[in-house]
């Protein structure tokens, strides 16, 4: 895991459902494919309507071009980030995109599991509402060690929420690792 996350943010508001980060008709595709796998990239937070842009719903706001990964490896949310069915697929597809971290005031429980598990994503909370604090394209740094993210763009700091106990599934890499790695289940 690395300790210390670079990245330039794309900031959403409140309620962002599974849907809405990986529309169900893009669930077709082939997870063990590689060339298939890139699909779920391409397609992330494809289904985010962007009233604000005059864009409609299905732009891609997200990937440019036809690339899979994105410019931005910092998602900051708003509450219940994550809400809607439980597909696991969801923060697979951040991953696929590049994405290292989302920053959330708050998850539905499954997406949040859903990252930890899987090994996709560092699911951090903040103590203070950051979607209106930060901007799409400012450069984050977030230092795990000290649960704190640093906006280079314009000097701010937030302290974090601690990951507490799923830091050391996070830092093994996913559900399975940790339990291998603990002996819970037989290496191999």
């Amino acid at each position: 895991m690395e300790k210390v996350i670079t990245g330039k943010a794309f900031v959403l508001g409140d309620k962002i459902d599974t849907d809405q980060i990986i529309p169900a008709e893009h669930l077709v595709y082939s997870l063990s494919d590689p060339e298939e796998k890139k699909k779920y990239g391409y397609y992330a937070f494809s289904g985010v309507p962007l009233p604000e842009s005059g864009l409609p719903m299905g732009h891609k706001p997200f990937i440019k071009g036809d690339n899979y990964l994105s410019e931005y490896a910092i998602i900051i949310g708003g509450g219940n980030f994550g809400c809607g069915s439980s597909r696991e697929h969801a923060p697979f597809a951040l991953q696929v995109a590049g994405v290292k971290a989302v920053i959330a005031e708050s998850y539905a429980r499954i997406f949040y599991r859903n990252c930890v598990d899987g090994g996709f994503l560092i699911p951090y909370e903040g103590f203070e509402k950051l979607n209106d604090k930060i901007k799409t394209g400012d450069e984050l740094e977030i230092d795990i060690s000290a649960n704190l993210v640093k906006n280079l763009t314009t000097g701010d700091e937030f302290l974090l929420k601690p990951l507490g106990s799923v830091v050391s599934i996070i830092e093994a890499g996913d559900l399975f690792e940790y339990a291998r790695k603990t002996g819970m289940i037989a290496k191999g």
